[in-house]
């Protein structure tokens, strides 16, 4: 093994709804290129909503990156919607009702939750996929130093990082983020993928929780605290390529609307902090070696960043989206979600088999076509493992 393997390499998952599925594919094709003694590549996981989730069952199997990509696998490639929030009709009238109510009216109970949907089928979902009393079983065997999930506190306006991992590692605080020590639960799951509005705040501790996302200003600086010398992210949508902008003549739909602000949480924040990296790597480039070496502070992380572009991820979601349940969809017509412009609101929602396995195909096609830099990146320099592993995906027609 070269020195790079014995580089601390994080891994960071963006939050997106159903778009994570993209980041099973980019896994996928990593582990095919992983020689079959390889260890785990990723010693320090990050997560936000979606994203945690694929974190912790990553982390639940550290000790064979293969396990953990199959268990991602099996889940979203057989996901259905109900699987994640309820659909039945009983179901999504009594939530709206009672959102609808609490905002004309005030809430009835204090207790109650309220959002325009209730996901409590998600928490069955990881319950029984997710075996998170393995994640300390693989820091004590040395195969994981962290598993860090973030979460939005509603009370303190903080973002959260909640981590699991060796004894070494210490709490951090800065301004409006902190780093807090803590077993990883479904709570923590849960609540950094609770969506504001729509699915309800999940309460850890002394406070309630929502998406991590939420003024998660630096995704990429837990991993940093955590120990991370270079950090591969994977993220669920990138700044549009279209560099003019479109004229419009209709006033926004609600949907549109809400898929502007959902991209500001999940995407933007994350665009604008690998943005700051680069500069800050850059600016340390001028630095003599000498000089920094004198400071451990001072130190460049390489920085490996694999999204697709935000309109791809659309125009899939709209190629998918007649396979909503009837009652959500007619729950979201009206809002301008079936159509075009407002797109990215399904695109985030569409917990659909077929629709996840072309998002992890995309990721798969993505990941292969990078098989070099991916190698360089994590050090790998022997030749991928026996082929007879390797499971192809194909795009959808």
């Amino acid at each position: 093994m070269n020195a790079s393997h014995l580089k601390h390499t994080g891994l960071i998952l963006s939050g997106g709804g159903a778009r994570a599925a993209y980041q099973v594919g980019v896994l996928r094709a990593i582990a095919e290129i992983l020689p079959d003694d390889y260890p785990n590549p990723f010693d320090i996981i990050c997560g936000t909503s979606a994203g945690g989730l694929n974190a912790a069952g990553l982390a639940a199997h550290a000790d064979c990156l293969q396990d953990g990509v199959n268990l991602l696998e099996s889940v979203w490639g057989n996901f259905h919607t109900e699987q994640v929030y309820r659909t039945d009709w009983p179901g999504v009238l009594r939530r709206a009702s009672r959102f609808l109510w609490t905002m004309a009216f005030g809430r009835l109970r204090r207790d109650l939750p309220v959002s325009l949907l209730d996901n409590s089928p998600l928490r069955d979902l990881l319950a029984h996929n997710i075996p998170l009393s393995k994640v300390q079983s693989a820091i004590d065997a040395g195969h994981l130093r962290a598993l860090c999930i973030t979460a939005s506190g509603y009370a303190s306006g903080e973002s959260v990082s909640f981590y699991q991992g060796i004894n070494a590692l210490e709490n951090w605080q800065r301004s409006r983020r902190i780093g807090v020590r803590s077993p990883i639960t479904l709570d923590h799951l849960m609540a950094s993928a609770a969506i504001p509005i729509v699915f309800p705040a999940v309460r850890v501790n002394r406070e309630y929780f929502g998406d991590g996302a939420l003024r998660q200003l630096s995704p990429i600086s837990p991993a940093l605290h955590l120990g991370a010398e270079r950090v591969l992210v994977i993220g669920v949508g990138g700044q549009s390529k279209r560099s003019v902008r479109e004229k419009t003549v209709a006033y926004p739909s609600i949907a549109q609307v809400v898929s502007h602000i959902m991209n500001s949480s999940f995407v933007d924040s994350l665009e604008a902090d690998i943005e700051r990296l680069s500069r800050v790597n850059n600016t340390l480039s001028l630095i003599p070696e000498e000089v920094r070496q004198q400071h451990s502070t001072l130190r460049q992380i390489e920085v490996m960043v694999m999204s697709p572009p935000a309109e791809v991820l659309d125009a899939i979601a709209m190629r998918y989206a007649p396979l909503l349940p009837r009652s959500i969809k007619l729950f979201v017509r009206g809002s301008g979600a079936t159509h075009r412009s407002g797109s990215g609101v399904l695109s985030y929602l569409l917990f659909e088999a077929a629709y996840c396995k072309d998002l992890m195909a995309l990721g798969y096609h993505d990941a292969q076509g990078r098989q070099d830099e991916l190698r360089r990146f994590l050090g790998i320099g022997e030749e991928p493992g026996d082929s007879s592993n390797v499971v192809e995906f194909k795009r959808a027609d």
